[in-house]
């Protein structure tokens, strides 16, 4: 049974379902449900290394997405060694101490809830830079003539509050009165009497009044009805006036109020409208085609960040701002973002919505419900940081999905989720800003150490969870604070994994050193080679599954730590039981994925030069080989062998590399430690051929070359005329037709 098959106690298994029972409210499992020691550690079992490395090329995260296990030449450290193309995801300017620039934005917080009369002036000057569809919006200002008041929901910066006055001013009201948002909805219509106005007569030749209630303060037992509209319309037609209040998409709204939908414009039209009005026509096309703008509009910004930004490439087309101020511009409105969320109050982002905010960081494009089910963990420990004598409590009921995601500046998705039983699908939700997850996790980590206790508690219930998605993401989010960190990562997390006696949270150490070294963070081969002649086995295992995993990109240091490794298993210790037969097994199977790595042509001559070194060496090396010819594309019972597409492909192009693929088959056939393994991959791929034509060819090709002697001859020509079919069945035709491609004997 591989790790993935077990569950860690109170951790869900192997399918994706709930926990065995709930967590108390420390993290720990219910007594009653949890196991013996003794019985966890028999049930921890390692992974096998192909396996493992399946588990974490298919759940890290978009913004360390590595290369694919499907077939030969998957790198798990594959194209950029920084993450996120574009060079400003995890490279220094993200994941650095600092940033070098800042700005501040108008409406960070929540809105104002002062009253008082807008300006014409502004109003005139958001006119100029207005967009919208007309014929939507001359739909809008229809029905605002008609009713006299007007609902119109949106969600948080979408530029409603703007839309609400631009129908105001297409209708020609003045002046424009902001209303305070804590109106009462019963009250609507009290508030409309202009400040000069007697209540009791109006004046029908003067302007048309216009009031404005954003954000309006909608709760349960206290809905926005019909009877407030037509009341509020009757006291408005009275006095010539016109009004629109803006509500959020989760209003508290009776059915018979009917709210007419904002949907905000594009970012690239309010920006090409914003540059025209500031710098000209001819300026603006030039700006709006420059790679920092074409950048800044691939990001999902609000309309706020537009606006900003307009306005400092105003600045930088007269001279007063630099190419890097703009170019920065982006990274800087999003963090600022982030550091808003984690600033605020409970009363405006509630310390719930702050952990789902983080647990969508560790699992941004996962499934929601997984998201969702582990935030609400997650806000359990921070709850009992914040307050060590109150109770933990996570409501059952009442989150509403949409509101959530409007906070987070997420979507919701399908999308399908690997398994070990293949893909499902499953409703995912994700940052629209891919960038979001990794400025996030950084400013927890760092601007908020007191949430870092309650934040390593939860990472090590996700280690010993029992789905692979949840260890993998428990491994990508201390890559980001070991990026961040490495020293509090390191001490904190990551070397107490290492020195578990549990395979499964020495795993996740592994994958959380590979990926923190995918993300570019240094010193990461160093503390590798350090562990790698460290006395604690615990820490060598640790090091060998690491330097499988990135050392494609340095291989001859890896090939080299690997066989320092093996010889230490050689030394005589005068007992033969303490041969570490387990560790021999790992190193075999790191020089396995490094066969089947980017890498391959440089390993596989490192491997043939170093064969006959000595025994050590020689069974590292021959282990690792015939394991890694026993590799099919996509892990199909009859894929492609990779190693023999390899050779196919290398005999075709002659390259050195079939000749050592040649050699060290030869070298397996005739070692009698391997032989018998070697012999039953070579089985399996003749059953395979019987299936596959250009499997058939490529075999053609290969046998002849594993024949110099007699012996090898008797050898292969034995297997082909004697080897059975599958289930019974009669001898594969394939290996009669083999067995004439053998030389004479």
């Amino acid at each position: 049974m591989t790790v993935q098959d077990t569950a860690g106690p109170g951790t869900a298994g192997p399918g994706g379902g709930g926990p065995a029972a709930a967590p108390a409210p420390d993290g720990t499992a219910p007594d009653a449900e949890k196991p013996a020691a003794e019985e966890a550690e028999e049930r921890d079992q390692p992974q096998a290394a192909w396996a493992a490395r399946r588990d974490l090329v298919d759940h890290s995260p978009r913004t360390m997405k590595v290369g694919s296990h499907a077939g030969f030449g998957g790198s798990l450290v594959a194209g950029d060694q920084h993450g996120v193309s574009g060079g400003r995801v995890t490279g220094d300017v993200v994941m650095g101490s600092k940033t070098v620039h800042h700005w501040t934005f108008p409406g960070l917080s929540t809105a104002a809830s002062a009253a008082g009369e807008i300006p014409r002036a502004t109003l005139d000057r958001l006119a100029t830079t207005f967009v919208t569809s007309e014929d939507t919006f001359d739909e809008l200002v229809g029905r605002l003539r008609r009713d006299r008041i007007l609902v119109l929901s949106g969600a948080r910066f979408t530029g409603r509050r703007t839309a609400a006055l631009m129908l105001l001013h297409r209708l020609g009201a003045a002046p424009v009165v902001a209303l305070d948002r804590e109106t009462a909805p019963g009250s609507l219509a009290d508030r409309f009497i202009a400040r000069d106005e007697p209540a009791n007569g109006t004046d029908a030749d003067a302007a048309a009044r216009g009031y404005v209630l954003c954000d309006l303060e909608t709760r349960r037992g206290n809905a926005l009805r019909e009877t407030h509209l037509l009341g509020a319309a009757d006291r408005l037609a009275e006095r010539n006036a016109y009004a629109v209040i803006t509500v959020g998409p989760t209003a508290v709204l009776e059915d018979d109020v009917s709210a007419a939908e904002w949907r905000p414009p594009a970012n690239e039209d309010v920006l090409a409208a914003h540059l025209r009005v500031r710098a000209g026509d001819a300026t603006a096309g030039h700006l709006m085609g420059t790679p920092a703008v074409k950048e800044f509009l691939a990001h999902a910004h609000q309309l706020r960040e537009v606006a900003a930004f307009a306005q400092l490439l105003g600045r930088y087309a007269v001279g007063e701002a630099t190419e890097q101020e703009v170019a920065a511009f982006s990274l800087a409105s999003l963090e600022n973002q982030v550091r808003e969320w984690f600033e605020e109050d409970e009363t405006v982002v509630h310390l719930r919505d702050k952990a789902f905010l983080i647990a969508l960081a560790a699992f941004d494009d996962g499934p929601y419900a997984l998201t969702a089910e582990l935030s609400d963990l997650l806000h359990g420990f921070l709850q009992q940081t914040q307050n060590r004598s109150q109770v933990a409590e996570i409501p059952v009921f009442g989150t509403h999905i949409g509101k959530r995601l409007q906070l987070a500046r997420a979507r919701l998705s399908e999308g399908e989720e690997h398994t070990e039983w293949g893909p499902v699908t499953q409703t995912k939700a994700a940052f629209h800003d891919e960038r979001a997850s990794l400025v996030l996790l950084r400013e927890v980590w760092t601007g908020h150490p007191s949430a870092r206790p309650a934040l390593i508690q939860w990472l090590r219930r996700l280690a010993d969870d029992g789905r692979p998605l949840v260890r993998t993401r428990a491994a990508s989010t201390v890559a980001v604070l070991a990026r961040t960190d490495l020293p509090s990562a390191m001490a904190l997390v990551i070397e107490p994994w290492a020195m578990s006696n549990r395979f499964r949270h020495r795993l996740v150490a592994v994958n959380s050193l590979t990926l923190a070294h995918h993300i570019g963070t240094p010193n990461v081969p160093r503390i590798l080679d350090t562990w790698s002649g460290a006395e604690d086995r615990r820490l060598r295992w640790v090091a060998v599954r690491a330097y499988a995993l990135i050392g494609p990109e340095r291989p001859a240091q890896a090939l080299g730590a690997l066989r320092a490794a093996a010889r230490e298993l050689y030394k005589p210790s005068g007992d033969p039981d303490d041969f570490d037969e387990e560790m021999a097994r790992e190193l075999a199977e790191a020089v396995e994925l490094l066969l089947l790595s980017p890498a391959a042509s440089e390993v596989l001559a490192d491997l043939r030069t170093h064969l006959d070194d000595d025994r050590a060496v020689h069974d590292l090396v021959l282990g690792g080989f015939v394991s890694a010819c026993g590799r099919t594309e996509g892990d199909e019972r009859y894929g492609v062998p990779l190693v023999l597409d390899w050779y196919a492909r290398a005999a075709t192009d002659e390259t050195r590399d079939a000749d050592g693929i040649a050699h060290l088959w030869r070298e397996a056939l005739g070692d009698p430690y391997r032989t018998r393994h070697a012999l039953d991959t070579l089985r399996g791929w003749v059953l395979i051929a019987d299936r596959s034509t250009p499997v058939e060819w490529a075999l053609a090709a290969l046998l002849p070359r594993l024949v110099t002697t007699p012996t090898e001859h008797q050898r292969l020509s034995h297997l082909l005329r004697t080897m059975p079919g599958e289930d019974g069945d009669p001898p594969p035709q394939v290996a009669a037709r083999l067995l004439g491609t053998l030389p004479p004997r």
